[in-house]
Formats: C-alpha cells, structure tokens, sequence
C-alpha cells in the first residue's frame, strides 16, 4: 500500500512537473513574439526618422527618390511619435505629431508629459541636420503592442484555470465513481449476508425448540441480531437515510454496551456522557457503525491492550463525540491520509471503514469527522461533530 502511494504521488508531480513546463513554455513563447515585434517597432521608428531627415535637407532632386522618402515617412499610422528640436521643445504641423490623440496635440502641458513618457520608454533618435538644427523623434509603443504585454500572463492564467477545471471536473467524477462502486459494493454485500442470514434464522427457531433457555441459543440470538443491523447498514448506503430526532445519549450507550463485551478485556473501556439528554437528528444504525469502525481501529492500533475512551459533550452548538485510545499515534501523513478510500496502514483489511464513516457523517449527517489530535506511541483522539440544528 505505501509503495503504491509512492508511486502514485511520483505520477503526481511528473504530471504537475509536465503541466508547469508546457505552461512555461508558452508564456516564455508569447514574451519572445512580443519583443521580437517591439524591436520590429524600433526598426520602423529608425527608418521614419531617417526619411523624416533626408525630407528637410532638401538635396534629393529625383522626384522618385523624394515620393519613395515620403511614402515611407507616411508609412507609420500607428507608432506615436513627436518630433522636437534641438532643445527637445515639439514641433508643430503635420508629420512631425503623428498618431497622437487631438485632445493632447492641443494642450502642451500633456504634450510635454507624453514627451517625458515617450522618453522613459525608448532614448530618443537624434537627427544630425547640416544647418546644425539638430533634431530628436521620441517615440513608445504602438497601442497593439502595449496591450500584446499582458497576453502572455493572460495567456497562462487562462491555461491554469483550464487545467484546474479539468482536475476538478476530473476529481468529481471520479468521486461520483468511487461513491457509485462502494454504494452498490454494500448494497450488494447486504444481499449476500441476507441468504445464510435466514437460514440461520430459521435453525435458531428449531435449536430453542429444544432448549429454549440455553446460553448458546441466546449467544447465537444475539449474534443474529448483529448480522441483521450490519445487514441494515450495508443496505443503507448510497441511499438518503431517515434522520430522526434521537437520544443521541442512548446510541452511545448502547454501541459501548455490545463492544464492551466484544473486545479484549486488556483494554480499559469508559464511557463519558453528559447528564441531560441531547436529541440531536441523526440515524442510529449507521451512526452506530461509524462508532464501530472506529473504536475498533483503536483496539487494533493499541493491539488489544491499553485504555480506550468514548466522551460525549456540546461544544459551540455542536455535540462531539471524542474516541481516545493510547495507541501507536499517526504521523502527519498518516492522519491526513486516515479517510482515503484504500488507505491503510494495517497489513489486513481493505481500508474502507474510515472512507465510509466519513461519507455517513459528511454527507448523510453534514457533520464531519477527523483526527482532532495524535502523538506517536502516545494515542490518536477521532473526533465526530454534529451540528444541533
């Protein structure tokens, strides 16, 4: 069992190491796209700016060369740019503001603040002139580009959540599965006890027949009884139980009445209840059985010997019933993994009794049921809460 939780976890983290790393990979693909088009954008902004020069020396006298420096200085429509003087002051008209909002073109204190915006971003290009008018094109990112920026942190987030919803998507189903098998698993066990179950109803009827009074015909009465309430059990899950408003008091009592009888007589069992009686809606078979499972996980884990306790209390609007033994204890692993369907650390048995004990408190009594406190080699405390209302 703990070999195959070994590898089981090691599938875990392949399958976790492989999402992590095809996510990865295309976030790291997205940043590679976006500054190869940003240096694609630098690219252009350096050869406007060289057309933008060769257009005001004025020395190209073939008309061809001319229309071919104007195209490509009319070729940027979505580039912001400014184009300034010397003393990095903007120039005003047509081709030396391109692709800036009318609002800001017409009030120089946004214009200034762009400037310094657009130096912050990129070190603007510096236009040697013959006349010695130097002059400066700053420049940013066109607005496709700075919105592509937060693409490849969408891009993961959004591939995250996909893969989570997957595994939950997964998970539900798989737990609607598992609660399928076991459910028909009992329901199909409580049908197999019934057929020697009536049989040996029917030779206690001629065994008390002969001797009614015998202790052996009570014994085996008793017994009888056992198997009939197991057989309700079984045939209780997957089906909505009746929760009745019951002295829970007397359900405990009652459970630690039989297995008192029934374990080793090295283990010092009490019994804690409070004074008054606390009608708290619950079915008593199945709750019976959840007490059951697990006082008899603590006789094992005590190996038949040691002290073992039942307490009953309210706590914060809430009846708890507390199973103390002073066991072997449980490791952190061990407590965390205690009600996982096929878990166990016993060398017998199939690991099924804590599963199901928390699926009749979780989901038929909305209560819940955990390991409230363990110590190696000093005992484990299980605990059962029960809301009130």
């Amino acid at each position: 069992m703990k070999q195959r939780n070994i590898f089981s976890k090691l599938n875990n983290w392949i399958i976790y190491l492989l999402l992590t790393s095809a996510v990865a990979a295309v976030v790291v693909a997205s940043v590679v796209l976006i500054d190869y088009l940003r240096k694609e954008e630098i690219k252009r902004i350096e050869l406007f700016a060289t057309a933008i020069k060769y257009q005001q020396e004025e020395i190209i006298e073939d008309p061809v060369t001319l229309d071919l420096i104007l195209q490509i200085s009319k070729t940027n429509n979505t580039i912001p740019v400014i184009v300034t003087d010397k003393n990095k002051v903007p120039i005003d008209g047509e081709g030396f503001q391109i692709n800036i909002p009318e609002k800001i073109k017409n009030d120089p204190k946004k214009i200034m603040a762009l400037l310094r915006k657009m130096e912050s971003s990129y070190k603007p290009i510096e236009l040697q002139m013959p006349n010695g008018n130097n002059q400066y094109v700053f420049y940013t990112n066109s607005n496709l580009l700075n919105n592509l920026r937060y693409t490849p942190y969408i891009l993961g987030l959004l591939i995250l959540s996909y893969i989570f919803f997957s595994f939950w998507f997964l998970r539900t189903i798989k737990k609607t599965d598992e609660g399928y098998v076991w459910a028909g698993l009992a329901k199909e066990t409580a049908h197999q006890i019934g057929t020697p179950l009536s049989s040996m109803i029917g030779w206690i009827e001629i065994l008390r027949m002969e001797n009614e009074n015998s202790l052996g015909v009570k014994e085996i009465e008793n017994d009888i009884n056992r198997l009939k309430t197991i057989s309700e059990r079984f045939s209780k899950i997957g089906s909505v139980p009746e929760l009745n408003d019951l002295n829970i008091n007397e359900t405990v009592q009652q459970n630690f009445n039989y297995l008192k009888t029934r374990i080793s007589k090295k283990v010092n069992f009490m019994l804690v209840l409070p004074k008054e009686q606390l009608l708290i809606p619950h079915n008593r078979i199945l709750l019976s059985w959840v007490i059951e499972n697990m006082v008899k996980n603590a006789v094992d884990a005590m190996k038949g010997e040691g002290r073992l306790e039942i307490e009953l209390y309210e706590k914060n609007n809430s009846t708890i019933i507390d199973v103390k033994d002073t066991g072997s204890g449980m490791t952190n692993l061990q407590s965390r993994n205690a009600f996982k369907a096929g878990y166990s650390t016993k060398k017998r048995g199939w690991g099924l009794g804590l599963s199901l004990a928390k699926r009749v408190i979780k989901e038929y009594h909305r209560g819940d049921i955990k390991v409230a406190h363990s110590e190696i080699g000093l005992g484990t405390t299980f605990r059962i809460i029960m809301k009130n209302n």
